[in-house]
């Protein structure tokens, strides 16, 4: 009888184990960053990135936040804060560059070299933790030439994090190319809908109106969270089987 109930207690140890519940820390920028309501309708992709799982099996910790590039975000410490309180089986979406290329903003700006290195050690401290790391390219912003040809503005720093991922052998959710073909697919005028474009009037938080080419309103990040999901499954994480079938 002893032997049974020790196996029965074992058999519920290990299921439990095997259903605890998963965490995707977001360690970013604006980009993907909650939003305050005063901000609104702007909206990170990382907000929308939820309601394609099952919140019993995996929760979204979103700690991305406004004007962070990797520099800044260890800095404050907002990245121990993760690691400390990673377990086992937690992923971490790591997706910086749009503040690290910022040379005039001192406290921002992470040269070239110094962002290599910071990736690498983000993945070196989730490793540690026996977590996952998935690394992400910027998300693009809005910029088109004088002749409708779209411009990138990311210079070298995702082929940084391309490289380095690629090196250390850690999955890759490019949402820098992603994001240029569906801001291609919707064109020049199309993507304003994408983006936090709203006209004098519109929107009692931007009585002025505002034309920002950076950050999303709800449906751009919605088409972003899309992509993550979308590299979720292109890249097989173990993590696409917890994906809703929407």
């Amino acid at each position: 009888m002893k032997i049974l109930i020790l196996s029965a207690i074992l058999l519920i140890m290990m299921t439990s184990g095997l259903d605890a519940q998963i965490t995707i820390y977001i360690a970013g920028d604006s980009t993907a960053a909650n939003k305050t309501a005063d901000k609104r309708p702007e909206t990170g992709w990382g907000e929308m990135l939820q309601q394609y799982f099952d919140p019993a099996k995996v929760v979204v910790d979103n700690r991305a936040m406004n004007g962070r590039s990797t520099k800044s975000f260890i800095a404050e410490g907002r990245w121990q804060a993760i690691v400390d309180k990673l377990k086992k089986g937690d992923y971490v979406f790591v997706q910086f560059g749009h503040n690290d290329e910022s040379k005039d903003k001192g406290e921002r700006y992470t040269p070239p070299d110094a962002y290599r290195a910071n990736l690498i050690r983000f993945i070196a401290d989730v490793r540690a933790k026996n977590a996952n790391i998935v690394l992400l390219t910027p998300v693009m912003r809005r910029r088109f030439d004088k002749d409708g040809k779209f411009v990138d503005t990311h210079g070298e720093y995702p082929d940084i994090v391309r490289a380095v991922a690629r090196e250390q052998k850690v999955p890759l959710i490019d949402m820098h190319r992603k994001s240029e073909d569906i801001i291609k697919k919707y064109g020049v005028e199309g993507s304003r809908e994408l983006f936090l474009q709203l006209k004098p009037g519109e929107n009692p938080n931007y009585p002025k109106g505002v034309e920002d080419n950076t950050h999303f309103r709800p449906k751009g990040a919605e088409e972003m969270a899309k992509l993550a999901v979308e590299g979720i499954r292109g890249a097989k994480l173990p993590l696409r089987k917890y994906l809703k079938k929407l």
